[in-house]
C-alpha cells in the first residue's frame, strides 16, 4: 500500500486526488462512504475526460477503489483503505498535500469521535489482540471460515513435531470420556499413551479373527480385558476401522485421518440450543416477524442434531447400553402467550424422540413486563438471572451437564457465554444477523439511538460472546469478511468507536480458526421441487392457488386482470430492510415488466393499523402508496396473513407451476432462508447482491444477483431472463433444475449437523490441550460484562420499572 500511496504524488495523479477532495469538500459534508467516493471520482474522470483506464488502473484510481471511508477535517483528509479482504489501513493526507502518512487505529477512532463532536481524550480502549497472539491463525484470507480444516492440519503438524507429548494429550482426552457415569473408550487398564499404542495392536489382532458383522456385545468383554470400553463401534468391522484410524493417527498423522477419527469419537450426547427472545413454538406459532426465521432454524437444527446424534450413538455401539441423545431448545417462558403454548415449561419437539423446548421464565422484576413478549432490543436486563435459573433447569433435565451450548443471536450468545463460564462447557455462537452492520452509523450515533435500540448493550454483548466462544459458525463467507467491495458483519467489529463509551482498537481476530462456514439446510419434507407431483397434496395446491391468484379476503389486497402473465413472487415481512416496497416500486416503474408479469407478495400483515411499531406502519402505508402511484391495480396481489410452513412450501410450487420467478429484494440479507426454500422448490430466484445470497446462487455472470438500489437494472435483469425463457424453450426448466439441485446437494441439515458436531469435538479437544489462552481471554470478557454490559443493562431495567409506576 505504501508504494501505491507514493505513486499518487506523481504529477497528474496528485492533481486528480486534489480535485476529488475539493469536490467532496464543496458538498459541505465531512464523512463519505465507498459508493459516494466512487461516484465522485467517476464524475471527476468524466468531466476531466480522463481515459477509461485512469478510473481503474491509475495509482489514484486504485487508491480510490480500495478506499471505504473518507473523513474531511480542516487540516487533513483521512482515508480508511482496505487493500484486501480482512485488512484495513488508515492514512492521513495533510491539507497542503505534502504529507500522506499511515496512522494507528486509535487515531482513526479519535477523529471519528471529533466528527460527531463527542471526543474525549481519555476513553476505555478494548483490545483483544493479545489473546490471539500465541494462538494458531489462518494466513490466507481465502481460507477464513475453514477453521476445522486448518486446526486438523495444525494438530497433525504438532503430532509430528512432538509426538510423545501430543499422543499423551490425545490419550488423556479419550480417557476422560464418559456418559452418565458410564466409562467410554478407555479404562484405567491403559495408563498412558505409549501403552495405548501397544494395546491397539493387540485389539486389532483379536478383531481380525472375527466376522466383520459380529455384534459388539459378542466380543465386548474381550476388548475390556485389553482396556477398551464401549464406544469404538457396533460391529467388529466398525471397531477395527476406528482403532486402525487411531493407530494411523499416532504413527503417521494426517488431517483426513484426524477428521475421520474425531467424527467417530462419542463425545457429544447432550446439546442446548439457546434462543431467548423469540416466540418459540411449533405449528402456527413459529415466532413473530422479527424472530420467525431464527425459530424455524432452531427447530430444524434440533431435529437434525437429534437424528445425527442418534445415528452416531448407534454406530458407536452405545444404543444397546441405553444411551440416547438429548437436545434442548432453551428459551423463555411467556405467561401471557396469546393462546399459544409459549407458557408451557416443557414441550416435545415434533418428529423427535428426545428433543424438547425448555422454557424458563424471566425473574419477576415487574410482572407487567416479564409476563409478556419482550422485543429483542429490550431484553438485556433479564439475561443474567435467566442464565442462573436456566443452569438449574438444565442440570435437572439432563441429570448432568450438557456437552455443547449453541447460542443464537446476540442475546442467546450472551447467555451461552454465561452458562459456559459456569458449567465449563464448549460454547458455539450463531449470529443469524448482527445488528451493527445493518444499521448504518449505529455505533457512531449510538447515544441518539439508545432509547430505542440500546446498541451500547447489544454491541458489548456481541464483543463478549464472539470472543468467548470456542467456535463460531456462519452461513456464508461474506458474513465474516464480506467481499472486496463490502465489509463483513464480523469484520465490522474489528475496529470501531462508541463515542464517550469506549474504543474498540481490535475487537476480533478474523483469521482465527474459530470461524467456520456451516450453512443451514432446508426442511425437504416441506420444501421440495414442484415436479415431485407424487408428494404434493392436490387439495392443498388448489387452496393455495386460490389464495395467491383469486380469493377475495379482507387480508388480501389487489386482484389480477390477466392470469396468463408470468408471476413474480416474494415472501417477506414488510420492513425497510426486507424491502418489499422497493420491489413493488421496481415493478411499478417498468411498463415492460407489468406487460409480461404479475407481482404477488406474501407477507404477515397488510394494513397499517396491524403494525406493531411506527416504522412498520410507515412501510405498509408506503406499499399502498406505491400501488396507487403506479396504478398497479389488476397487476399486483398482496396477501397479508401468516400461513403455516406447509402452505408456504406449496405456494412456491404453485408459482413454479406457472413458470414464475422468485425475487428476494432485501437491502441486506445475511443469508436468506426463503432463498433456499424458493430455489429447492424449483423457482428461478433473483436475490440481493448485498449479503450471503451471493454464495447461495454463486452464478459467475451474476445473472441472478440484483442490486435493490438499482430499480431499472433489476427490471432489465428480470426481463432478460424472461426473454431467454421465451426464445429458448427449455431455459426456465434448466435454471429451475440447476437451482433445486444446488440447494439439495449443498444446503442440507445432514451436512450441517455432521459438521457442527465435528467442530464441537475438535474444539473441545483443542480447549483441553491449550486452556491457558482461553482462561485469560474469558476473564477479560467477564470484566467487560461487569464493567460495561451490566450497568447499562440495569439502566434499561430502571426505565422499564419507571414506565410502569
Amino acid at each position: 500500500m505504501y508504494e501505491l500511496v507514493q505513486a499518487v504524488f506523481n504529477g497528474d495523479e496528485k492533481t486528480a486526488l486534489h480535485q476529488l477532495i475539493y469536490t467532496l469538500s464543496a458538498s459541505g459534508k465531512h464523512y463519505f462512504l465507498r459508493n459516494e467516493i466512487l461516484q465522485a471520482f467517476a464524475d471527476y474522470c468524466h468531466q476531466s475526460q480522463k481515459p477509461a483506464y485512469f478510473y481503474y488502473s491509475s495509482s489514484v484510481g486504485k487508491l480510490i477503489q480500495y478506499t471505504h471511508e473518507i473523513i474531511l477535517e480542516e487540516q487533513s483528509t483521512w482515508f480508511v483503505v482496505r487493500p484486501r479482504i480482512a485488512s484495513q489501513e488508515v492514512w492521513k493526507l495533510t491539507a497542503d498535500f505534502n504529507s500522506f502518512e499511515q496512522m494507528t487505529p486509535q487515531a482513526l477512532l479519535n477523529v471519528s469521535d471529533r466528527l460527531v463532536n463527542r471526543y474525549q481524550p481519555h476513553i476505555l480502549e478494548i483490545d483483544l489482540h493479545p489473546f490471539y497472539e500465541s494462538s494458531p491463525r489462518i494466513d490466507d484470507p481465502r481460507n477464513i471460515g475453514q477453521g476445522l480444516a486448518f486446526l486438523n492440519r495444525y494438530l497433525c503438524n504438532q503430532l509430528l513435531t512432538d509426538p510423545q507429548y501430543w499422543v499423551e494429550m490425545l490419550f488423556q482426552a479419550l480417557q476422560g470420556l464418559q456418559n452418565n457415569g458410564i466409562r467410554l473408550l478407555l479404562s484405567d487398564r491403559i495408563p498412558s499413551g505409549i501403552h495405548l499404542a501397544k494395546q491397539i495392536k493387540l485389539a486389532l489382532k483379536l478383531l481380525n479373527q472375527l466376522e466383520p458383522d459380529e455384534p459388539y456385545e459378542k466380543f465386548r468383554f474381550d476388548l475390556e480385558e485389553l482396556g477398551f470400553e464401549p464406544g469404538w463401534g457396533n460391529t467388529a468391522a466398525r471397531v477395527s476401522e476406528t482403532l486402525e484410524l487411531l493407530d494411523r493417527l499416532i504413527y503417521s498423522p494426517e488431517p483426513g485421518i484426524l477428521e475421520t477419527f474425531v467424527a467417530r469419537v462419542p463425545a457429544v450426547f447432550r446439546v442446548v440450543l439457546i434462543s431467548i427472545h423469540g416466540w418459540v413454538g411449533q405449528e402456527d406459532v413459529l415466532g413473530k416477524d422479527e424472530t420467525l426465521g431464527q425459530v424455524i432454524y432452531v427447530l430444524e437444527q434440533a431435529r437434525s442434531l437429534e437424528n445425527e446424534l442418534r445415528e452416531q450413538i448407534k454406530l458407536a455401539g452405545l444404543d444397546v447400553l441405553g444411551i440416547k441423545p438429548h437436545v434442548i431448545i432453551l428459551t423463555r417462558l411467556i405467561p401471557n402467550c396469546e393462546g399459544t403454548f409459549c407458557n408451557l415449561r416443557l414441550e416435545k419437539v415434533q418428529d423427535t424422540e428426545n428433543a424438547w423446548i425448555l422454557r424458563v421464565p424471566f425473574g419477576e422484576f415487574n410482572p407487567e413486563i416479564t409476563n409478556n413478549w419482550i422485543s429483542k432490543f429490550e431484553i438485556w436486563p433479564y439475561l443474567e438471572n435467566f442464565a442462573l435459573d436456566a443452569e438449574k433447569e438444565l442440570l435437572a433435565q439432563f441429570q448432568g451437564k450438557p456437552n455443547l451450548l449453541i447460542g443464537n443471536y446476540s442475546d442467546g450468545n450472551l447467555v451461552a457465554f454465561l452458562l459456559s463460564r459456569r458449567m465449563k462447557v464448549t460454547q458455539c455462537n450463531i449470529a443469524h444477523s448482527l445488528e451493527k452492520p445493518k444499521h448504518l452509523f449505529s455505533n457512531l450515533y449510538w447515544q441518539d439511538l439508545e432509547d430505542q435500540y440500546h446498541f451500547s448493550v447489544q454491541f458489548t454483548a456481541d464483543l463478549i460472546s464472539m470472543n468467548a466462544a470456542e467456535f463460531i459458525i456462519t452461513s456464508s463467507y461474506q458474513e465474516i469478511v464480506g467481499t472486496p467491495d463490502t465489509i463483513g458483519q464480523y469484520e465490522s467489529y474489528k475496529c470501531f468507536t462508541m463515542p464517550q463509551l469506549y474504543h474498540v482498537v481490535d475487537g476480533i481476530d478474523l483469521f482465527s480458526p474459530k470461524f467456520n462456514l456451516v450453512p443451514p439446510g432446508v426442511n425437504e419434507k416441506i420444501f421440495f421441487p414442484y415436479s415431485q407431483k407424487e408428494d404434493r397434496d392436490i387439495k392443498l395446491g388448489t387452496q393455495i392457488h386460490d389464495l395467491l391468484f383469486t380469493r377475495e379476503d379482507p387480508q388480501i389486497f389487489g386482484h389480477l386482470d390477466n392470469f396468463n402473465k408470468r408471476p413474480i413472487f416474494a415472501v417477506a415481512p414488510i420492513t425497510s430492510i426486507k424491502n418489499l416496497t422497493g420491489l413493488a416500486e421496481c415493478f411499478g416503474q417498468s411498463q415492460a415488466l407489468q406487460e409480461r408479469c404479475n407481482l404477488i407478495l406474501l407477507s404477515s400483515k397488510l394494513h397499517p393499523d396491524e403494525a406493531t411499531n411506527p416504522e412498520e406502519a410507515e412501510e405498509i402505508q408506503k406499499l399502498h402508496n406505491i400501488i396507487e402511484q403506479y396504478h398497479l391495480n389488476g397487476k399486483i396481489r398482496c396477501v397479508g396473513m401468516r400461513i403455516p410452513s406447509n402452505n408456504i412450501g406449496e405456494a412456491y410450487r404453485v408459482v413454479a407451476d406457472s413458470q414464475g420467478i422468485y425475487v428476494h429484494f432485501a437491502r441486506f440479507e445475511s443469508f436468506g432462508r426463503s432463498i433456499l426454500e424458493a430455489m429447492i422448490s424449483g423457482l428461478p430466484t433473483f436475490a440481493t447482491q448485498f449479503g450471503g445470497s451471493l454464495e447461495i446462487i454463486e452464478n459467475q455472470e451474476n445473472e441472478f444477483n440484483v442490486n435493490p438500489t438499482d430499480l431499472e437494472g433489476t427490471a432489465k435483469k428480470i426481463l432478460g431472463f424472461i426473454e431467454q425463457c421465451n426464445t429458448q424453450h427449455d431455459y426456465w426448466q434448466e435454471v429451475s433444475e440447476w437451482m433445486s439441485q444446488r440447494i439439495h446437494n449443498r444446503y442440507n441439515w445432514h451436512l450441517h449437523s455432521n459438521q457442527l458436531l465435528q467442530l464441537a469435538k475438535i474444539f473441545s479437544f483443542w480447549n483441553f490441550v491449550a486452556p491457558e489462552n482461553n482462561e485469560a481471554r474469558d476473564r477479560y470478557m467477564e470484566t467487560l460484562f461487569h464493567l460495561i454490559y451490566k450497568p447499562r443493562a440495569e439502566k434499561i431495567l430502571e426505565k422499564h420499572m419507571g414506565a410502569n409506576l
